[in-house]
């Protein structure tokens, strides 16, 4: 019998390392890590000329050090990790763990790795090693390099602890990759909370001391809510919101929480979540002793909610692009009383002694297991819970504001008619037609705004029912239409062969096109009423056209209806929602629809058109249609004046306002080169 064994090359080492770890930040932060594993309290890392290839990066710290045993079997095996179940060490930490393959890729940065250590258990003495990786690339095997640990005296008084010195750095690290490093040693041992292990991390680098003073400056304090939640070995979860003084406005059980399974549990490790959330305007700064863009400048680097596992923290949950709670998805759903990475900061700390959630191999987060979702359960019920409280909070205010406007404004009336009552008589009937007038001219606007709220109140109504009905007929009724008419369309061409054609083609043809501009005017409903199109952004304006009229074609298909598209050159844009721009479309469209309904098949045309001069867009509509008739021309922007039987009048209201309110105009002339109404809509741009 022959024994074989499995052996390694070379290149394992840097597949193994390199490739899982691609940021060198994520290298030297595992070898942090290792010093918060020895009971460390202090550890630095100093960068020396990185900006080039050959720097070197050093890693020292004041730990327990490390035996020559445990240099053999521990620090040099790679893949295995030495943590045992429940075990705490000397100073109670719970152990990382790694099982090295991030080291691995710290300790190739350079060609040189130097390890210096000083153990603890023996105070005379202290243990070096030297690996050359050119050596590791020209050998055949990794077996075949020797690595020899040299002891010498250790000076009486040195302390315990390991330093780790890579020479001869392989590539540049830039300020960008040395400011991720920074962020992540600041953040790494919760610096917003009390650091009982008193482990800190410390990063010597000129591009350091910026963030280092952000974090130190700590504005929790100033945040206008403070969400803290909390999720007991049994699984059963409470919060409490603060505001901006400490005080509890409102506490919850495990059933507000979750009031659709009040008897359900969930199956994870205790867990604790903080929010703090800012209130980012005027008003709420106005008293305090900071100004918004500090606040906002802290809040850009370490805004998101953080996880910490153990004391330390597991990137990249936090980091810029990495909402794992979908805090912003939330806030463009639902913009009022939502937190936003932007707003706020916030924390979930665990603690896992029985290693429940287990880090992925690259170090990019978790392995998204049963428990980790329902950490992100637990976080996102806490999320709602907060939000549906603060809108309960919004309410009241705007009740209050209510129900206090009229006595304001009766305390108002008495002492402005005790001021005119007080003046001499000459003056006092000059002042009482004054109030008079200013009353009326009052009460005309008062009674123009009720108007106007209880329009949107009416548009808000039908739009809710024409997307409950939309989503209902794309749902059953159009798919049942659509089967049926597949039934009946195959086995009418079995039945009548070929003279299917000549008795029921046309007619299964029309009901087919029919079904789909049915599908059309569903998905132009939900499509208006999407969350992300009401989003305040760059909105290119010829794009929403196209799309619009894109969604509309298989409609416009079923009606004969000609479209000719000419848009001026370029991409011109504005800062607006889409959804703005897509119901100033859509409205225009509609109303030349409606225009072109008496007109036969065969004359229906639509014209739609953008020219640009300086920065102003202007966009025309046109149609064939028998122009504005039955109205005056100044009277269709009016709400319900429609020519049309059974019209809302609300379409071209609708234009008017959305103009207005991105600061444009609007205008009519009764006839254009079609024939029909010539519509235009002029709106300030910002760029084309």
């Amino acid at each position: 019998m022959t024994i074989a064994r499995i052996r390694f090359a070379p290149d394992i080492l840097r597949r193994l390392g390199e490739e899982l770890n691609p940021h060198p930040a994520v290298g030297i932060i595992e070898l942090v890590k290792n010093a918060y594993d020895a009971d460390a309290r202090k550890c630095t890392v100093t960068l020396t000329d990185v900006d080039d290839a050959g720097g070197q990066v050093e890693i020292s710290d004041n730990g327990d050090g490390m035996t020559v045993e445990q240099i053999k079997h521990g620090w040099l095996v790679l893949g295995h990790s030495q943590k045992e179940k429940n075990h705490r060490t000397r100073l109670g930490r719970i152990p990382a763990g790694s099982k090295g393959l991030g080291r691995l890729a710290a300790l190739r940065l350079g060609r040189f790795a130097h390890l210096e250590t000083r153990p603890r258990s023996r105070r005379d003495a202290a243990y070096e090693l030297l690996i050359d990786w050119k050596l590791f690339d020209t050998a055949s095997l990794i077996d075949d390099v020797d690595l020899a640990i040299d002891v010498r005296a250790r000076k009486k008084g040195t302390s315990s602890g390991t330093t780790i010195r890579l020479d001869k750095q392989r590539d540049r690290i830039g300020r960008l990759e040395v400011k991720r490093l920074a962020r992540a040693m600041l953040l790494l041992a919760d610096p917003f909370g009390e650091n009982t292990e008193g482990f800190q991390p410390k990063l010597v680098a000129p591009e350091f001391s910026d963030l280092e003073a952000l974090v130190k400056r700590r504005y929790f304090d100033h945040a206008s809510y403070h969400l803290v939640a909390r999720l007991n070995k049994k699984g059963l979860a409470t919060a409490q919101l603060h505001d901006a003084r400490g005080e509890i406005l409102f506490s919850s059980k495990h059933t507000d929480l979750f009031p659709k399974n009040d008897e359900q549990t969930l199956e994870c490790p205790p867990v604790e979540f903080e929010l703090w959330t800012f209130l980012l305007n005027g008003v709420t700064f106005a008293p305090l002793p900071v100004t918004i863009q500090e606040v906002k400048a802290w809040l850009a680097e370490f805004g998101g909610v953080h996880i910490y596992q153990n004391g330390l923290r597991v990137a990249p949950y936090g980091d810029a692009g990495h909402d794992w709670l979908s805090l912003n998805v939330a806030r463009a759903r639902s913009p009022e009383e939502r937190p936003s990475t932007n707003n706020s900061i916030g924390r979930v700390r665990l603690e896992d002694s029985e290693e429940i959630l287990v880090q992925k191999t690259d170090r990019s987060g978790f392995i998204e297991s049963h428990a980790f979702h329902e950490i992100r359960r637990f976080a996102q019920a806490a999320l709602d819970w907060m939000a549906d409280r603060r809108m309960e909070l919004a309410e009241k205010r705007r009740a209050k504001a209510r129900t206090s406007a009229p006595k304001r404004t009766s305390k108002t009336k008495k002492r402005l008619d005790e001021t005119i009552e007080a003046a001499p008589p000459k003056l006092r009937e000059q002042l009482r037609e004054a109030a008079d007038r200013h009353d009326k001219s009052r009460d005309k606007e008062v009674e123009g705004l009720k108007k106007e709220v209880q329009l949107y109140r009416t548009l808000s109504t039908a739009g809710i029912t024409a997307a409950t009905f939309a989503h209902e007929s794309t749902g059953n009724p159009l798919k049942v239409i659509r089967a049926s008419i597949g039934t009946i369309e195959r086995r009418a061409k079995e039945l009548f062969g070929k003279d299917y054609k000549k008795k029921l083609d046309s007619a299964v043809e029309r009901v087919k096109s029919s079904v789909e501009s049915l599908g059309v005017l569903d998905t132009v409903t939900l499509s208006l009423l999407s969350h992300e199109k009401r989003r305040l952004a760059k909105v290119d304006v010829h794009q929403v056209i196209n799309g619009v009229l894109q969604m509309f074609h298989p409609f416009l298909a079923v009606r004969q209806v000609i479209v000719d598209l000419d848009l001026t050159e370029g991409s011109p844009w504005l800062h607006g929602s889409e959804a703005a721009i897509e119901s100033i479309i859509t409205n225009l469209v509609n109303n030349s629809l409606v225009a072109l309904e008496e007109k036969a098949p065969t004359d229906r045309k639509i014209r739609v058109s953008t020219t640009v001069n300086e920065d102003v867009l202007r966009l025309v509509v046109i149609d064939s249609g028998d122009g504005i008739k039955d109205i005056r021309a100044s009277d269709i922007w009016l709400p319900g004046k429609s020519t049309r039987k059974n019209g809302t009048g609300l379409g071209l209201t609708i234009v008017k306002d959305t103009v207005l309110d991105l600061g444009g105009n609007v205008g009519v002339l009764e006839l254009s080169p079609l024939g029909g109404a010539e519509i235009f809509v002029e709106l300030p741009i910002v760029g084309a």
